[in-house]
């Protein structure tokens, strides 16, 4: 269905007809179960690798700039590569780790490979937003290293980090669509397959109405729990 035929009336209507819906159910089930699985590796990951990046700063608890400066080079080398091309080159490592280099189980290791750098320098540039003062005054106490990063560090940073969060969520959300012309299935493989292909854009009109879904959700989902954990500390 193009605009040369039809009314965008028509068209509108078409989207969200069950002919379109009944297409777009499996796909959006496949979207739903890539993006939580890479979620959650990219939030582990992406946690663990912005707290080494803040303990072994220079200013960090245990500063090793060595390992600091490289690993910080290589998150900024892979930060600056489009998605796309983040796609491509992980394609052989999911291929190695589920033995296919393509559907549903190899894009989880290419969106969350993509999205980690992201995250772990948001996670970073958040615990470093964490008062100085706050810190100095656990050492003074006694406290050790790991206590000062798990109880004064990380919960200061807590609402920032969720918001971050939220950020990188919706970027596998969008990813997931580029990863379906690379075979990945979901919403992103409709798109382009029925979509994009056969010229239906009251397909591709219907998964845009899915992301743009997806993001809010997301969105609301992050700012409720950041106000929420902002709520229970009397700050907001």
């Amino acid at each position: 269905m193009t605009f040369e035929k039809y009314s965008l009336g028509e068209i509108l209507k078409s989207a969200f007809s069950r002919e379109v819906w009944d297409l777009l159910f499996p796909a959006l089930l496949s979207t739903l179960y890539m993006v939580a699985v890479a979620t959650v590796i990219t939030l582990v990951i992406g946690i663990l690798i912005g707290m080494l990046l803040v303990m072994t700063g220079k200013d960090g608890l245990v500063p090793k700039l060595v390992f600091y400066r490289i690993l910080s080079s290589v998150i900024n080398a892979l930060r600056s590569l489009p998605s796309m091309i983040m796609i491509i080159i992980t394609l052989p490592l999911a291929r190695a780790i589920t033995g296919k280099g393509y559907g549903a189980n190899a894009c989880i290791i290419a969106l969350a490979f993509s999205c980690i750098p992201m995250y772990a320098r948001l996670v970073e540039n958040s615990l470093l937003e964490v008062s100085k003062g706050k810190i100095e005054a656990a050492k003074a106490m006694g406290t050790g290293n790991a206590r000062i990063l798990f109880t004064v560090i990380f919960p200061e940073a807590l609402p920032s980090i969720i918001r971050s969060f939220t950020v990188a969520v919706i970027a596998i959300v969008s990813m997931t669509a580029l990863a379906g012309s690379f075979g990945a299935g979901g919403i992103g493989n409709v798109a382009v397959q029925y979509g994009f292909n056969r010229f239906r854009y009251d397909i591709l009109i219907a998964t845009v109405f899915i992301l743009i879904v997806f993001a809010e959700i997301i969105q609301h989902i992050g700012d409720f729990g950041a106000r929420l954990v902002l709520k229970r500390r009397h700050m907001l």
